[in-house]
This record gives C-alpha cells, sequence and structure tokens, in this order.
C-alpha cells in the first residue's frame, strides 16, 4: 500500500479514540462501551454470471462508527452458498490493513452444478460474538446460457398464455407506520406504507383510508419500490382501517391501522432549504397534563450519542434544528423522552455530508475497436487538487445488452445504509446515485418503512455469549490434546513437534502440553495446502500417548432462502441471448464453457525429501516384495548399516541411528510394527549434510517415507498424526491476454464477460494512478466500476462506460 494511504491508516486508532471522547463528553451519564466491531463488504466484478465463469471479489473491512479501514482480524472467511443452504465453497481470505482479495471458479468441480441463485457470505470470527445483521450476504445469479431453443419456446408460450387469475399468484402485504412510531388524537401525522409480496419484492398498490363508520378519509398510491405516503389528522374516538388492492387487479385487503392515542409526542422531520429540521407535535390533552414538564430529544449514531436538547414544551408545535456539520454521515436515531425518561416518539434520518473530493473516471477513448488497448486513469483528490489517499477495486465488464440502471448494492449503499437496516433493500444503489435528484426524498421514505422497524442500532451491540466470545483472529490455528493411549487422562508436559511442508519450504515449531494434556500452534501463516506432521515425545524423546485435533473452525449455520420467483427475468434473459450469441458467433464450445477439462489419472510421483539432498535414496514401486519385517527392509535400503534385535546403527558410528517416519522421530523399537508394503520411500543421511537434524543426527539419520494411508495402519502410532492442512487461499491473479495469444482453443478469452479486474489500484502521492487491459473480440457496450474507501473513511463508487465497435 501507498506510504500516504498507511500513514492515514496509522490514525484510526487516535481518530476512534477522538470519536469516543466527544460522544462520551456530550452524554457521559450513559457510560456505553463502544464495541470493536469489524463491517465487512465485497467489491464483486459482476452480479451476473455464467456457468464455468470466476467470481472475482475484493474484501474491505472497516470500523462502523468512522468507516475506516480496521484490521482487528487477520482471517476473512468467504463463503459460496447454493439455494439448497449448503456451503459448496469456503476461502480463507488474508486481511491486511483491512483488505484481502479472493476468487471462486462457478465450475461443476467447486460444487456450482446448477444455474440459479446462490450467496456469497463473508465474516471473521470476531463477527459472529454479534447478531447476524454484521455478517456480509449477497445474491448472485449463475445462469446457464446453454437452454435448447424449444426450452426457451416453451417458456415464452407460457408466459403468453397466462391468465389474469394465474398472474395473481402474489398474496399482498401492507404496514402502515405513523411517523414518530404512534398516532395521536388532533395531531395531523405522516402515515408512510410499504407494499411487498410474499417474497418480499415490492408490489404497486392504491387505496383508501376509511373510519370504522366506512367513511371516506383520505386516499393513497405507492410513489416508489412499494412505498408511499399520507397524511390523516386522527380525530377523538375514532379507528381507521384501510382497503388496498394491487395495481393489476389483486383483491381488496383490508387492514387495521395502529390505535390512536390520547396523549403523547409525534416527532417528524422535515428538509426547510438546507437545514435539517425536527419537528415536535402533540396536543391539549399532553399539554395539561404535563404542565411545562420538559422533553429530551437525543441524536444517537449507531449507539453513540452525538448531542441531546431538553426544554419544556408549552405549544403544540415546536421546530428543533438539527446540527448536521457536526453529525457522521449515514443513518442518525433521533429519540424523543418525556421527564420521565420514557421514550415517546423516533424518527431516523439519513445525513448526507458534502465531502470534499472529487475522484475521477476516464479512459483515454470512449469508441475503442475490438481487442483494443483500453488504459483507464482513476484521479484520487479534494476539490481543491490535493491528493486522497484511498484503496479502489477496479471490474470492467460486458454490458452484454444491459442497460447500467445503478440500482445494485454498492460499497456507498452498504456503508452508509444496508448495513444499518436489517432485512434486504430492493434496489439499494438507486439511493446513492446522484445523478437522480429525488434519492435522499425516496431514502428518507425507506426509513420511515422499512428502516422504522429493523433499525440495527437501536441499542449498542452485544456479545451474544459473554462468558466465551469468539476471539479475533491474527493467523490459522491450530490445537488439540495428548492423552493416555488407554483413557482420556491428559499427559502434560510432553514435547509436541509441528512440522509443516510448504511450496519446498520446511518449518518446525514446538509446543508444551499443559497439566491437562492441551497444546496450540496459534498465528501460522502460510498459503494452499501444506502437508502436516503432528508428533509428541516426552521427556525421554519416547513417543508415548495418543493426539487428538480439535475440530477446525466451524462454519456458521446457514438460512439462505432465495425467492422462489425472481421479477428480473426479462433482465436475466437478455444477458443470456446476448451471451449465447456471442459464444455461438466465436465458436466457444460447450465443454469449453461449463467446466474445466480434468485429467482423473495420476502422475505417479516420489515423496519429497525435506531435508535436501541424502546420501542414499531408495523408493519402492506397488510389486510384492520378499522381506518379512521393516528391519530386513533398511538393512537392504541403506548401506553400512549394522542391524542386531530392534538396534539400527550405522557401522562407523557407535550409538544408534536417528529414526524419522513422515518427518517425525520414531524410537527405533516402534518400527517394528510397519509393514514393509507399507513404505514408499528410504533415504539416508550419514556425512557432514547431518548438521541439518543438530545432535540428534549425530549418528546419522534414516528417514522413512510411508504411504497414504499407512500410518493409520500401524500400531502404537497415536503419538503422531500426518494430514494434509488448508492455509490462507492465495488468490489467482486475473488472466488479461493480448489478442495476439488467445488461440484458437481459447475463443472463450476473446469473448470473455469479464473484461478485466484488478483489486488494488492505489493512488499515488500525486493522487492517480493508470491501468491497461485488451477489449474483448466483441462489439458491445462496456461499464468500468471502481469502489472503495479513502484513508479518510469515505465509500467511493464512481463508473463510466465506453463502446467497443468496428
Amino acid at each position: 500500500m501507498p506510504n500516504q494511504l498507511i500513514k492515514k491508516l496509522n490514525l484510526i486508532t487516535k481518530s476512534i479514540i477522538l470519536l469516543i471522547v466527544t460522544a462520551s463528553a456530550v452524554n457521559a451519564q450513559e457510560k456505553k462501551e463502544v464495541p470493536d466491531i469489524e463491517s465487512i463488504y465485497l467489491h464483486t466484478d459482476q452480479t451476473h454470471y455464467t456457468l464455468g465463469e470466476s467470481l472475482w471479489y475484493k474484501a474491505y473491512s472497516v470500523y462502523p462508527y468512522n468507516n475506516q479501514l480496521y484490521s482487528k482480524s487477520k482471517i476473512l472467511y468467504v463463503e459460496l452458498i447454493d439455494s439448497d443452504s449448503k456451503i459448496i465453497a469456503r476461502n480463507k481470505t488474508k486481511l491486511e490493513d483491512g483488505l484481502g482479495n479472493g476468487d471462486f471458479k462457478l465450475t461443476d468441480s467447486t460444487g456450482v452444478k446448477k444455474p440459479g441463485t446462490y450467496q456469497l457470505r463473508a465474516y471473521t470470527n470476531w463477527n459472529r460474538n454479534f447478531d447476524e445483521s454484521f455478517i456480509f450476504n449477497k445474491e448472485i445469479e449463475i445462469l446457464s446460457v446453454y437452454s435448447s431453443q424449444e426450452d426457451n419456446k416453451t417458456s415464452a408460450k407460457s408466459k403468453k398464455n397466462k391468465t389474469k387469475s394465474e398472474e395473481i399468484k402474489h398474496p399482498l402485504n401492507i404496514q402502515f407506520f405513523p411517523e414518530g412510531g404512534s398516532l395521536l388524537e388532533d395531531v395531523n401525522s405522516v402515515i408512510s406504507l410499504k407494499a411487498v409480496d410474499n417474497n418480499g419484492f415490492p408490489m404497486k398498490v392504491e387505496g383508501a383510508i376509511y373510519t370504522a363508520n366506512d367513511s371516506l378519509v383520505t386516499i393513497f398510491r405507492t410513489i416508489h419500490d412499494g412505498m408511499g405516503k399520507f397524511q390523516l389528522t386522527p380525530t377523538k374516538g375514532d379507528s381507521y382501517y384501510a382497503k388496498t388492492s394491487s395495481i393489476n387487479g389483486n383483491e381488496d385487503v383490508k387492514t387495521m391501522l395502529p390505535q390512536v392515542r390520547p396523549q403523547g409526542y409525534v416527532l417528524s422531520s422535515r428538509q426547510v432549504k438546507d437545514k435539517q429540521m425536527i419537528v415536535v407535535k402533540t396536543n391539549n390533552n399532553t399539554l395539561l397534563s404535563e404542565q411545562n414538564k420538559p422533553i429530551k430529544i437525543i441524536c444517537t449514531f449507531k449507539g453513540v450519542t452525538y448531542f441531546e436538547i431538553e426544554q419544556p414544551i408549552t405549544n403544540n408545535t415546536v421546530w428543533f434544528e438539527i446540527p448536521k456539520a457536526q453529525l457522521p454521515a449515514g443513518i442518525n436515531q433521533i429519540t424523543l423522552f418525556d421527564a420521565n425518561e420514557r421514550p415517546q416518539s423516533e424518527r431516523l434520518i439519513f445525513i448526507d455530508q458534502n465531502d470534499d473530493l472529487n475522484i475521477t473516471l476516464n479512459t483515454d477513448k470512449k469508441i475503442y475497436k475490438p481487442n483494443e488497448k483500453v488504459t483507464v486513469t482513476v484521479s484520487s483528490k479534494t476539490k481543491t487538487g490535493e491528493a486522497v489517499p484511498a484503496s479502489y477495486s477496479l471490474s470492467s465488464i460486458d454490458m452484454n445488452g444491459l442497460e447500467d440502471n445503478s440500482l445494485t448494492s454498492n460499497i456507498c449503499s452498504y456503508y452508509l445504509m444496508e448495513s444499518d437496516i436489517k432485512g434486504k433493500v430492493h434496489n439499494p444503489g438507486h439511493y446513492f446515485d446522484k445523478n437522480n435528484p429525488s434519492r435522499l426524498d425516496k431514502l428518507d421514505l425507506l426509513l420511515s418503512t422499512q428502516g422504522w422497524r429493523d433499525f440495527l442500532w437501536k441499542e449498542m451491540p452485544k456479545f451474544k455469549d459473554n462468558r466465551a466470545p469468539y476471539l479475533s483472529e491474527q493467523g490459522l490455528n491450530l490445537k488439540g490434546r495428548l492423552t493416555q493411549t488407554f483413557g482420556n487422562k491428559g499427559k502434560p508436559d510432553n514435547h509436541i513437534t509441528l512440522t509443516l511442508y510448504n511450496k519446498g519450504k520446511l518449518n518446525m515449531l514446538t509446543a508444551i502440553s499443559d497439566e491437562l494434556g492441551q497444546f496450540r500452534f496459534n498465528d501460522l501463516m502460510f498459503y494452499g495446502k501444506s502437508d502436516m506432521i503432528l508428533s509428541s515425545v516426552n521427556d525421554k524423546g519416547k513417543g508415548k500417548g495418543m493426539i487428538s485435533l480439535d475440530d477446525t473452525r466451524a462454519p456458521m449455520a446457514v438460512n439462505f432462502k432465495p425467492a422462489l420467483i425472481k421479477p428480473e427475468t426479462i433482465q436475466t434473459e437478455v444477458l443470456k441471448e446476448h451471451v449465447l450469441k456471442k459464444y455461438v458467433s466465436f465458436g466457444v464450445m460447450t465443454e469449453n464453457v461449463l467446466d474445466e477439462i480434468e485429467i482423473t489419472g495420476k502422475k505417479k510421483e516420489e515423496p519429497k525429501s525435506i531435508y535436501g539432498s541424502p546420501d542414499h535414496s531408495y523408493s519402492f514401486d506397488d510389486e510384492v516384495r520378499s522381506f518379512s519385517t521393516i528391519y530386513q527392509l533398511i538393512q537392504f535400503t541403506v548401506p553400512g548399516l549394522s542391524i542386531s534385535g530392534s538396534s539400527i546403527k550405522f557401522a562407523r558410528n557407535n550409538g544408534p541411528a536417528q529414526i524419522m517416519v513422515d518427518g517425525v522421530p520414531w524410537p527405533q523399537s516402534d518400527i517394528s510394527f510397519m509393514q514393509p508394503d507399507d513404505v514408499a520411500k528410504i533415504e539416508s543421511f550419514n556425512s557432514a549434510s547431518t548438521v541439518i537434524f543438530g545432535s540428534d543426527g549425530a549418528n546419522g539419520v534414516i528417514l522413512i517415507y510411508t504411504k497414504e494411508g499407512a500410518l493409520n495402519r500401524t500400531k502404537n502410532v497415536n503419538h503422531t498424526i500426518k494430514q494434509e492442512l488448508e492455509g490462507f487461499y492465495e488468490a489467482r491473479v486475473f488472466y488479461t491476454p493480448e489478442p495476439k495469444s488467445i488461440s484458437f482453443e481459447n475463443q472463450k478469452e476473446a469473448v470473455r464477460n469479464t473484461l478485466y479486474w484488478n483489486p488494488y489500484l492505489h493512488p499515488g502521492e500525486t493522487g492517480t494512478t493508470q491501468t491497461s487491459y485488451y477489449n474483448s473480440a466483441v462489439e458491445t457496450n462496456v461499464k468500468i466500476t471502481i469502489e472503495g474507501v479513502t484513508a479518510t473513511g469515505v465509500p467511493v463508487v464512481v463508473k463510466t462506460n465506453y463502446a467497443i465497435e468496428k
């Protein structure tokens, strides 16, 4: 990362402390401890994929109180979950300074066996201490473009022949939300409404409000994504109900409005020019009963109090100005308390701070030829031209006939809204598209409906279980227990040796079992698969006892229930048709798309020596051997040995040779249980090279490598475990081919849907950075998107488009 960004990141802790001190000074009596929460977001190259593609992601971990990059944990679990709630793939992504990246191959070998809706989920072990709302999840669509024309015709015919009654399969669910929480006698209130079907998708509805004696009061209609609002002044003794029908002709649904209260307060929010105003309304009954008692209005952000106002209410309507410049960007909670400290009314408001950023994304052309080189320039500066340190990720995708409607989730919508509201937000990107002049009004409507009942920060998040919290992980951990061979009594003070062989490098670590026989190795750092050998010896060097490993970190429970009916069928059909046409035009065969070609036969490989070049080495094939004991086999294999009973030594040495089985020291007597047919290779060291074994190798070393599973068949070796460990996922590098390198057999690269992916774009000291790639061979429209976060915690999304034409 650039030096400037690292310096900025080092200020995170100071900024957090300042935030907490400032907030605590305002309302010190609450004495709330702000928890160290990690808020995770994944930027993916696409949201719709076809079978056989790769999904690329960039992970951001921030502190939710200021959105600055935050690295409490270094392991991020990223999972791909199918529609049956099964985890089909899991990456351990390493986080450094709150950033990480990875990928999944969407192929049969990964577990993606059919098209459908999948879930991408990400969390740290520390996240598990809190509500599931702090776990990142995102739905992705995986499509199959090779459906038969007959299937398409049948599908189109069935859609065309649907009758009106068949189309009405979505029960209407409607809810009404009085602004501030309650309806109050003789006080004019704004009531918001939200209408969805049984899958949670918005419905267009219209209806009317009636009194209990069926007198019409007012009418209403949804104005955005199943949401709308109307005004109502309840009268004393009346109750109200709504008759609602969907625009496409659903039958009327009768719904009772919330009960009208005789006393209380109504809290509402209004924008007056550039000022954020709070209006407190009440009735005469309340004024008389409270007799000028003070009310208190408190503003909190994610459970932290930023300001409070206390004063008596002497009129039916009182206005307060909110000091918007002093509040953090995002959802703030305004709560009104009566004189007895009882909450009476509540309102969520969104603070849209005008940042001083000028982040731009430009290409050197707006129209390119197929296969032509594209140069992208990212400028990250303030409006006065100063460099803004940040970390960005960039995706360039073929739009495949779709229009860019900027409705999908992005890093701005997630960190400033979605992560604070429980439940799914439909088209979240709509509220953060700055080209949409009504976005803030519609966002306020969302907060007055879905936010009204599902706001995450009603109170400070608490640990699920204070007795045994999940720990933050700084590396991979391995723990277990050494017990007596027979029984469950722990064996203390034994030496536990962990040998890891990863990518040609050997790493040996030791630990001592405690009074219960427990041991652990913390903060291991390695990528990919690693061969592990775990063994124990007592203070006399004897391998005794039984080693058992604790289960590796179990994934979180899955509760993924994708909607049975997806309303975006037109979009997906357009995408599938466009992708299929370009595959056919460029001769991309089905087998080159759906999965990789895997060779089932295995090349026979000899066990690798992890100690360099031995003096002698002998490998065995699978033929039947004539050796009845392991000692006969060693005698035959290693020259210069003297074997008497179970004693093995080199003739020119005085002491016994060191025996190691699969890298673990073994007493010579223990190998008597080994079968010659279980041995794959034997090596010997009896020269100056034994120095790598230290004093244990002074009399020479014999290394025995066994076949897979052999140790499980050998008696009395419970003190040794040999298995494969999975380390951090080593992310692949996105392959950006040059046109001249694309072969006839790999035309898929010429028509790829993701043209380019770069998870790490970091502007330099000048505030600019460039990257380049080659276009595909297809005439199409391309969308480039950068997402990221600045060193000061401002989430950023910038997009641009260009065309590929011949």
